[in-house]
């Protein structure tokens, strides 16, 4: 049961002064210290990047051989201060990211250690200006978008989840979350079904999935419409990366306050968790590899559509 982790990182993150350091420092008070902070200047403020590191016993880290899988908490900001008082809905992926680590932190610590390395990162910004959003405004960020993907997304990664509030919308009508098809190298692939069974599994409830367009999987700063920032980490790594989008009926915006649904966020955290058990051992694929080799033996490099100019370096 993850609730506990879900609480204790909600508490902890709903504080006009909460620190990438009070993160770290919730780690180290449980004995785990595979734990990095840095905080990041930016033009509208700063904010302190979060990297968690839970070692798998076939972990790259170690010199193994055993898939890493990244998790990525995306968000402008936990909170929008002094504009809003109290944590914004926008601030869900952090939490979801945060508890998930905590979790498996602790199952390492009691003898549940997965096979592959996971390695899960967010950012902590307690005072994130808002941005002007079609149906409701959007949480901005201090920093920009290639900053964000610079400290979010690792090299190490071999297959992404990145965690996403989404409900200031009104494509998707469903209160709990959502899984987005695959994205890699610029194509939008079809849904894994290994993810659609793991989410069956730990909802106990038929899958939800979110629709993604083009336009959601070009960089940030193109003037193109984006659902939101969900599928951002695609544009700067050739591994696959799937959306889990926390949803609701009704469009709620991204700086609303009260709108976090406890329930919802320790669902996400369950699928999380029940995905990097399976991702080490090779028995949860993201996409078809030879399905993805065909594809673009047949219609060639989408990667254009990666670049804010539409343009591939040397093209």
């Amino acid at each position: 049961m993850s609730f506990k982790h879900v609480i204790e990182m909600y508490d902890l993150m709903d504080s006009a002064y909460v620190t990438g350091d009070d993160l770290k420092r919730y780690f180290e008070q449980r004995g785990f210290r595979d734990v990095e902070m840095s905080t990041v200047h930016g033009q509208k403020g700063k904010t302190d990047f979060v990297k968690v590191l839970i070692k798998g016993k076939n972990g790259k880290s170690s010199g193994g051989t055993a898939p890493t899988l990244g998790v990525i908490g995306r968000l402008g900001g936990i909170g929008a201060r002094p504009e809003q008082i109290g944590f914004v809905s926008d601030g869900d992926g952090a939490l979801a990211c945060m508890a998930a680590a905590a979790k498996l932190a602790e199952m390492q610590q009691r003898g549940d250690v997965l096979a592959g390395d996971i390695l899960l990162t967010t950012h902590i910004c307690p005072d994130a200006p808002t941005l002007p959003h079609d149906p409701v405004p959007f949480m901005n960020s201090p920093v920009d978008m290639q900053i964000m993907n610079a400290n979010e997304v690792a090299a190490e990664m071999d297959a992404i989840l990145s965690i996403d509030t989404t409900k200031g919308n009104m494509i998707l009508n469903h209160t709990g979350y959502a899984i987005t098809p695959t994205v890699k190298e610029g194509y939008i692939l079809r849904i894994s079904n290994d993810l659609l069974e793991v989410m069956k599994q730990t909802s106990g409830n038929m899958p939800v999935t979110l629709p993604i367009t083009v336009q959601d999987i070009t960089p940030y700063g193109n003037n193109l419409h984006h659902i939101n920032s969900i599928m951002q980490p695609c544009v700067v790594t050739d591994s696959p990366v799937v959306g889990i989008a926390l949803t609701t009926q009704v469009p709620v915006a991204g700086c609303a306050t009260g709108a976090t649904h406890l329930v919802h966020v320790e669902q996400v955290v369950r699928f999380v968790i029940e995905v990097a058990k399976l991702f080490g051992v090779g028995k949860c694929a993201f996409y078809d590899e030879a399905e993805f080799a065909r594809l673009t033996s047949l219609y060639g490099s989408m990667k254009h559509l990666l670049t804010l100019d539409g343009k591939v370096s040397g093209s």
